[in-house]
C-alpha cells in the first residue's frame, strides 16, 4: 500500500518533467537569450524549438527573402538572370559588407545574386531591389506581401539587406517557413544558397556559412549579423534523403552559431536517441504560436566594451586553422561515413575543395570572354592596390594624393611629392613659403637681389682698371655672388 501511495507521486513527477520540455519551447526569451529551431523541410514538423516565436532582428538573413522575391520574378518571367541592372548612388553608399562598385556600374541579376548571397554584399541587395521593385520602398512592399502570403506573421521588412533598423523584425519560426518556401517553390535556383565561394578578379570570398563543405550534406542557406541581433544562421542539410532546417538567432560569435546549428542537425539526423519519447509533440512550424514582445537588443553583449575585440561577420572570425594531422578529418576526402567528430573539429577542417564561381561586371559572358573579363577585373584591382600603396607612401612622406576616376570607373590616385627645399633666389612659384616664414633667409636674400645686379653689369666693370679704389669698392658684390650660388646648389641637392 505504501508503494501504491508513493507511485502516483513518482508518476506525477515524471509528468511534470515531461511538461517542462513543452514549457521551455513556449517560454518568452530573456533579454540576452538565444532562439533556436529545427524543422523537417518536407513536412514542416518541429523537432526542437526554443524561443522560436520570439521576435528577432534578422540582419542579413533578410537577403534570403530578397533572393526569393527576385528569383520568383525570374521564374514568373518578369525578369531574366541576364538582365543588366545599374549601381545607383544609393546602392554605392551602403555600408559594408559590399562589393564597392562606383555608381553607374552595371551587373547582371545573376552576378548580383551570387555576390549578395556569398559575400553578403549590402550594395548588391539594393541594386536588386531597385532593379526588380523600382526602389527600396517598392521592393520592401513586395517582400512584405510575399511574407504575408507565406504565413510569416511576425515579419516586417523595410530594407532588402538587413542593415540595422528597429522596424525590421522576424522570428525563427518565420525564417523556417521562408526556408521551406524557397526549397519548395524554387528548386531550380537553390544553387544560389549554397555556392561555396566566388572570385571577383583576383579576390576570392568564401561563403560565411561554415557548414558548407564541412558538415556532411550541408546545402544552404545564409548567415547574418548586426550588433542588436547577434550572430544568426539559417542552415539546411540533407542526409539519406531527409532534409532538415536549423535556425540559430542571437549566438555570441560566428563560431558559436555554427556549432549550435551542427548540434541541432546532428540530433535531428540521429536515430539512436532513446529519449525522443520524452519530447512533447510540437506540431508543425506554421502552428507555432507567436509571442507579442519587442525583439531583444544584444548590442552590449555582442559589441559592447566588455567584448575583447569587435564582433564581425568576417570569414576569419573565431574559425581555427586547419588541423592537417587529424585523421578524423580524412572522411571528407574518402567519402566515408562521418565518425564521431566534434563540431569544433568540423569547423577547423578545410572545406571540401571547390572552384570558386567567377563573378564580374557588365553583360553575361562565357568562354574566352569570361576569362578576359576576369583578367581585366584582376588588373583593375591590382592597379587600385598599387594606387593605394602610393597614396599611403605619399602620406608618410608628407606628399599629397589626388583621387580620380577614369572613363571605365576605375579609381586612380595621382601622388604629388615636393622634396625641394626653399631656394634663395628661387622663382616666384617656389616663394610661397615666405608667407609662413616671413623672417626666413630666402626672403632676406630676395630683398638683397636688386643690389647685386649693378655689380654684374658690363658697363660698371670697365672703369675698374683706372683706379684701385673703385675696384676695392666693387669687392662686396662678387662676395655676395658666390654666397648666392652655394645656397641655390644646396637647395637643389
Amino acid at each position: 500500500m505504501h508503494f501504491l501511495r508513493a507511485a502516483p507521486a513518482t508518476f506525477l513527477s515524471c509528468l511534470l518533467l515531461i511538461a517542462g520540455f513543452a514549457v521551455t519551447s513556449a517560454t518568452p526569451a530573456r533579454a540576452h537569450a538565444e532562439a533556436t529551431l529545427l524543422v523537417e523541410a518536407d513536412s514542416g514538423k518541429v523537432l526542437e524549438a526554443e524561443n522560436a516565436t520570439f521576435p528577432w532582428h534578422p540582419a542579413s538573413l533578410t537577403k534570403v527573402m530578397t533572393a526569393y522575391v527576385t528569383l520568383k520574378a525570374v521564374k514568373d518571367g518578369r525578369i531574366t538572370l541576364d538582365k543588366l541592372i545599374t549601381v545607383s548612388p544609393h546602392a554605392a553608399a551602403e555600408k559594408p559588407s559590399k562589393m564597392g562598385f562606383p555608381p553607374g556600374t552595371q551587373v547582371t541579376v545573376d552576378n548580383a545574386l551570387k555576390m549578395m548571397m556569398v559575400k553578403s554584399a549590402n550594395d548588391m541587395a539594393v541594386v536588386l531591389a531597385e532593379g526588380v521593385g523600382g526602389s527600396v520602398d517598392g521592393f520592401s512592399a513586395m517582400m512584405n506581401q510575399t511574407a504575408a502570403r507565406l504565413g510569416m506573421t511576425q515579419t516586417t521588412y523595410v530594407n532588402p539587406n538587413g542593415l540595422p533598423d528597429d522596424r525590421q523584425v522576424t522570428s525563427a519560426r518565420d525564417l523556417a517557413i521562408l526556408a521551406r518556401a524557397f526549397i519548395r517553390d524554387l528548386p531550380e535556383y537553390e544553387y544560389f544558397v549554397h555556392i561555396p565561394a566566388i572570385r571577383y578578379g583576383r579576390r576570392v570570398t568564401q561563403n560565411f556559412n561554415k557548414l558548407i563543405g564541412r558538415f556532411p550534406g550541408a546545402d544552404g542557406m545564409k548567415t547574418g549579423f548586426i550588433c542588436a541581433s547577434g550572430f544568426n544562421l539559417m542552415a539546411t542539410a540533407t542526409q539519406n534523403g531527409r532534409r532538415l532546417i536549423a535556425v540559430v538567432l542571437g549566438a555570441s560569435s560566428s563560431q558559436m552559431r555554427s556549432i549550435k546549428a551542427i548540434k541541432l542537425l546532428e540530433r535531428g539526423f540521429s536515430s539512436n536517441n532513446n529519449l525522443t519519447w520524452l519530447r512533447p509533440a510540437l506540431g508543425t512550424v506554421d502552428n507555432l504560436a507567436p509571442i507579442a514582445a519587442a525583439p531583444p537588443d544584444l548590442r552590449d553583449d555582442v559589441c559592447g566594451p566588455r567584448r575583447k575585440r569587435p564582433a564581425s561577420d568576417d570569414p576569419e572570425d573565431d574559425i581555427a586553422s586547419v588541423v592537417t594531422n587529424n585523421p578524423a578529418l580524412s572522411f571528407f576526402a574518402d567519402g566515408l561515413k562521418a565518425p564521431t567528430l566534434r563540431p569544433e573539429d568540423m569547423l577547423a577542417a578545410a572545406p571540401t575543395p571547390a572552384d570558386p564561381v567567377i563573378v564580374y561586371t557588365g553583360p553575361t559572358k562565357s568562354g574566352a570572354d569570361l576569362i578576359a573579363a576576369a583578367a581585366a577585373d584582376a588588373a583593375a584591382q591590382e592597379a587600385a592596390a598599387a594606387n593605394y600603396r602610393k597614396s599611403r607612401a605619399a602620406k608618410r612622406r608628407g606628399g599629397k594624393a589626388h583621387a580620380s576616376t577614369d572613363s571605365k570607373g576605375n579609381k586612380r590616385t595621382t601622388v604629388t611629392i615636393d622634396t625641394r627645399k626653399p631656394a634663395a633666389g628661387a622663382k616666384s612659384a617656389d616663394a610661397g613659403d615666405t608667407k609662413s616664414k616671413p623672417n626666413s633667409k630666402p626672403a632676406a636674400h630676395a630683398a638683397a637681389k636688386p643690389a647685386e645686379k649693378p655689380s654684374t653689369h658690363k658697363p660698371a666693370a670697365k672703369p675698374a682698371p683706372a683706379t684701385s679704389k673703385p675696384a676695392a669698392a666693387a669687392k662686396p658684390a662678387p662676395k655676395g655672388k658666390p654666397k648666392h650660388a652655394s645656397s641655390e646648389a644646396k637647395s637643389k641637392n
